[in-house]
């Protein structure tokens, strides 16, 4: 057995690697850049973590996801690997404990989010540890031509030239040819080096379905298609709204999105995942680093901002490759909200330039200063103070953010920390001088490890039942243990946070580049009239659209979503419904023609011909023009 196989088994208790892990894990062990492009539930953290652990020294992962790096360092954590993370939410002293620990204490995964690789302190700690390979997840967010550009993780090319011997590993889930060669680009990879996981799931159908009354369609659909499922919605209301449908109908379902707090978000999750609840109805918040395989269904109420996103989403479904369904349902309305969301999501500049002036003044940071500083930001206070509306914020402060002036790091749901800064001896005396404490002081060493050397999070709920007290009682005890320089504590913080990457700038010097604000806004019209497309399309196998917008070509048709079911219909295969459709667009595409004429053209039979020019008549993909010949009317 190889030192990769013998980690896989001795920490995961696996014996064999999934498809494209292995030959990603071998290609960055001997110290190639490597780009892996792996769907959803592929296993990513893997192809980073099984070579981490091979390699003397630390690994560092760069992640935009908070809860996903909190997740998976309680996860290494719990199979005894050493694990860190730096973000926006930690104060200095937090951070620098954790940096002196990855110099000194055997630190094996150390997760940074983008914003924090580029900073002085960072990078001052930088050239004293013993780094071993750096891991980019998301990798999507370097690439300007991406759909969740973030500047922060530009600053990843600084950080290569100081680790000039150290391989890359960029992995994301969903990239065009585009962002691909723009990735590698970015991350200064010495050679091409891309490991690419087909992105076809032949397990799942992909259905698109026309629906006024969506409410109903959910429910007849939930009840025929039995098994777990998840429910995307936009607006947290709606998650309790058909929660509550679902469970008049009979159906176990509970709700979730982002501003729950973390350990009703923690409860559900658990009950979903060990099948108490059967459907979960969420905002997108849901799904990130969940791995459960036998999620039957994944239904979008509403049509999602992009394909990439869709994918991802819909991709959560039939992880166990047996037969999972993707279901979209489609109306009118879907189309005009998505035209809608245009200037929503591009306010005009004026407007974004009067945001950006106003975080200023909330905060009362004069121009010129502020660069570094964390501010914990009230949206709800922020927008009825300055009378804005939340999604322009929103979306203004992401542009911002894009241009490289602050960044913005949403709902943020951090527990409360504890770290003695006595040593054992000197608080072996304090409590004796001080019996009042003792008691407490025992629990925080019996409930915890490792509060001497490093910040700890605690939950005061836990602390307080042990004692048999209220959690305000130990709060009162953190706190005056922390004024009497026994412990520093962090109390726990619920809010979105602003950081000042540059100084603030007086509004006529903020520049809103061609790349960063007008060529994004292009891209994002394309993007919505991909999902326009896919929505309103019923003439093209709905996994071959996908799997050619992320430029896979020569894709077979798939048999098993909503329009191959209906080519079946015609009682012909649906490889030879497609070959035949093809030739008659291509013949089309040139010239009108008669039946007659195409039936001499094409040398297939008369009654299969007639069956397809039928069906694509019916779904107006072609028609007959004013003088009796067809016309191809779609693409």
């Amino acid at each position: 057995m190889d030192i990769f196989h013998h980690i896989l088994k001795q920490y995961w208790g696996y014996t064999q690697f999934r498809p494209l892990q292995e030959d990603i894990i071998r290609s960055v062990a001997s110290g190639k850049d490597t780009l892996g492009l792996m769907p959803t539930g592929g296993g990513k953290s893997l192809t980073f973590q099984v070579p981490g652990l091979a390699k003397e020294g630390i690994c560092l992962v760069v992640t935009p996801l908070i809860a996903l790096m909190k997740d998976q360092v309680a996860n290494l954590r719990s199979r005894d690997v050493k694990a860190a993370a730096i973000h926006s939410g930690l104060t200095r002293d937090e951070i620098n404990v954790i940096l002196e620990n990855c110099i000194f204490g055997g630190t094996k995964f150390l997760y940074l989010s983008p914003e924090r690789i580029g900073t002085e302190l960072f990078l001052e700690k930088l050239p004293h540890m013993p780094v071993s390979m750096l891991a980019i997840d998301e990798a999507h967010c370097i690439s300007q031509w991406g759909y969740d550009f973030r500047p922060s993780y530009l600053k990843i090319a600084e950080v290569r030239e100081h680790l000039p011997d150290v391989p890359v590993l960029a992995l994301t889930a969903t990239a065009t040819p585009d962002v691909v060669k723009d990735i590698q680009q970015k991350l200064l990879f010495k050679e091409d080096n891309v490991f690419e996981k087909s992105f076809k799931r032949d397990n799942l159908a992909y259905v698109v379905r026309y629906a006024e009354d969506k409410e109903e369609q959910l429910v007849k659909v939930l009840q025929k298609v039995p098994g777990s499922a998840v429910v995307y919605v936009r607006s947290r209301k709606k998650t309790k709204e058909y929660a509550e449908l679902l469970l008049k109908n009979g159906i176990s379902a509970s709700s979730f999105h982002a501003g729950m707090p973390q350990e009703v978000k923690d409860e559900k999750q658990k009950r979903w995942t060990q099948n108490e609840i059967r459907v979960m109805v969420s905002t997108n918040a849901f799904g990130m680093g969940i791995d459960k395989p036998d999620v039957r269904v994944v239904v979008h109420m509403d049509a999602p901002d992009s394909l990439e996103a869709y994918f991802q989403e819909a991709g959560r479904a039939g992880r166990d490759e047996k037969k999972a369904y993707a279901l979209l349902l489609w109306s009118n309305n879907d189309k005009a909200r998505l035209k809608r969301s245009i200037p929503m999501s591009f306010p005009e500049k004026e407007t974004i330039l009067n945001v950006y002036k106003a975080l200023g003044n909330f905060f009362q940071l004069a121009v010129g200063s502020g660069f570094g500083m964390v501010y914990d930001f009230d949206m709800g206070l922020f927008c009825s103070t300055y009378k804005m509306n939340v999604m322009v914020v929103f979306n203004s402060l992401k542009i911002l953010q894009r241009a490289g002036y602050l960044e913005f790091t949403e709902e943020l749901n951090l527990s409360s920390k504890v770290i003695f800064i006595l040593r054992r001896d000197e608080l072996y005396k304090f409590q004796v001088a001080n019996e009042d404490y003792d008691t407490f002081i025992k629990l925080l060493l019996r409930s915890y490890t490792g509060l001497f050397t490093e910040y700890v999070s605690i939950n005061e709920e836990v602390l307080a039942k042990r004692m048999n007290v209220t959690r305000q009682v130990i709060y009162e005890y953190l706190v005056t243990l922390s004024k009497l320089k026994v412990i520093k504590f962090i109390p726990q913080r619920k809010t979105p946070l602003i950081t000042y990457t540059t100084s603030r700038e007086d509004t006529k010097y903020i520049e809103l580049r061609k790349e960063v604000y007008k060529d994004r806004k292009t891209r994002y019209e394309d993007r919505i009239e991909s999902v326009i497309e896919y929505g309103s399309t019923n003439h093209i196998c709905r996994s071959k659209l996908l799997l050619s917008y992320f430029g896979q070509k020569n894709i077979e048709n798939c048999g098993q979503c909503d329009v191959c079911q209906q080519m079946k219909k015609t009682d012909l295969s649906v490889n030879t419904f497609d070959e035949i459709e093809q030739q008659v667009k291509k013949l089309l595409r040139n010239n009108p023609m008669t039946f007659n004429e195409l039936s001499l053209q094409l040398k297939v039979d008369e009654n299969d011909l007639q069956k397809v020019i039928r069906w694509l008549e019916e779904y107006e993909v072609m028609g007959e023009n004013e003088q009796g010949k067809f016309e191809w009317w779609r693409n």
